[in-house]
């Protein structure tokens, strides 16, 4: 879960991490009188998870009450590469003497937690490692001790931080460090972690996901995130209890178990296909799942073919025939589908599929020859040539 701007600083707060004063809106009126609360010269933001807000016209420096409510008016529903604003959050505006970066997140390589520092803060952190790698410094922490102070100065002495700050930061380091365990964060990110004139150091941004898998533990996320912009099909999956994240592409795929759909998503792009979304039906999908996951793959209207790749152990593959016969029953997808059934019952399978005979399903062999033949079917259903 990805969380909003000042979600992510209500939880610094919470961990003692230091932010601008300010409040979240949804209404021009509530932004004006937010505004006057907080006090000017205050910063109109705009609460969607994309960046380029400041480009796109949904961040705002206003000096007094018209111009918040000019600013206001102006961003509430303005669209940002496909999010629409509908909350604001009204932040006194801080003066800036020196722009930092610092993150935390896991290093599957290393298997540990990874904290990131730089004084190049303020840009993309991607261009600093490639134009500037010696500025970026990186720590692997120890996940049974911790972050210690004393790491962090180390850290913050490296990086190169002002001398009379690195206290300061690394203060901002540990806390950040605290919010990444205890709110079971995938990553926690400062960029911009200023400096102001009077020496203080604060998070002017926050970028923060938590890991949905955690959610049991904290029962307090309910309503955080964007529901208000996300996607409805991938909201009904969440519902079911159905790994699914919609992708930019025109080709569905099913598969059982994370490695394999990632391994499809490969396969097909690696033929010239672009795939619509990523579906896990995980183990020991019956016929009911199967038909259910079809369900959401044909609620994207871009889908013009569907590949099944199904590598049965604990879900059976008699199974999947019977939940794909029973979706063509109800919801008579237009769409060819390409279905390659290996493993447990596999045989049983592709009998159950052959006797029902249904109208444009194909079955395949192989992983890449399933790929390559779904590849085919979605360019002849659009017009395009391989």
């Amino acid at each position: 879960m990805d969380l909003l701007e000042y979600q992510g600083k209500q939880l610094f707060g919470k961990h003692g991490l230091a932010v601008s004063d300010g409040k979240a809106v949804t209404t021009v009126e509530d932004a004006v009188a937010a505004a006057n609360e907080v006090g000017y010269p205050v910063v109109v933001k705009a609460q969607v998870l994309i960046g380029g807000r400041g480009k796109a016209g949904g961040v705002k420096l206003a000096a007094n009450e018209d111009e918040a409510r000019e600013h206001a008016t102006n961003i509430l529903g303005l669209d940002i590469k496909g999010h629409v604003t509908r909350t604001l959050w009204i932040e006194h505006a801080s003066d800036i003497d020196t722009e930092y970066y610092a993150s935390v997140l896991l290093d599957r390589s290393a298997k540990k937690p990874l904290v990131m520092f730089s004084t190049e803060g303020g840009i993309d952190i991607e261009e600093v490692a490639e134009k500037t790698p010696e500025k970026l410094i990186k720590f692997h922490a120890d996940p049974l001790t911790g972050l210690t102070k004393e790491e962090a100065i180390k850290i913050a002495t490296d990086g190169g931080a002002d001398a009379d700050v690195i206290e300061g930061v690394a203060d901002a380091l540990v806390a950040l460090y605290e919010v990444w365990i205890e709110e079971d964060a995938s990553l926690a990110e400062i960029n911009p972690l200023i400096v102001t004139p009077d020496r203080e150091v604060k998070a002017l941004d926050a970028k923060v996901s938590l890991d949905d898998n955690a959610e049991f533990r904290h029962p307090e996320r309910e309503g955080l995130g964007d529901s208000a912009n996300a996607d409805p099909i991938e909201e009904k999956a969440k519902e079911q209890g159905v790994v699914y994240v919609k992708l930019d592409g025109n080709i569905g795929i099913l598969g059982n178990g994370a490695g394999l759909v990632m391994s499809t998503l490969d396969v097909v792009a690696q033929h010239g296909g672009e795939p619509a979304n990523f579906l896990d039906a995980g183990g020991g999908s019956d016929a009911a799942k199967v038909k259910q996951a079809v369900e959401l793959i044909l609620s994207n209207e871009n889908v013009k073919a569907v590949l099944f790749n199904i590598f049965g152990g604990i879900t059976r593959c008699n199974e999947v025939a019977n939940g794909l016969i029973a979706a063509f029953e109800d919801l008579k997808p237009e769409v060819p589908f390409v279905v390659r059934l290996d493993g447990t019952n596999d045989v049983q399978g592709r009998e159950i599929l052959e006797a029902a005979a249904l109208p444009n399903v194909y079955a395949a062999k192989t992983m890449d020859g399933a790929a390559e033949q779904v590849v085919a079917l979605a360019q002849s259903s659009t017009g395009q040539e391989n």
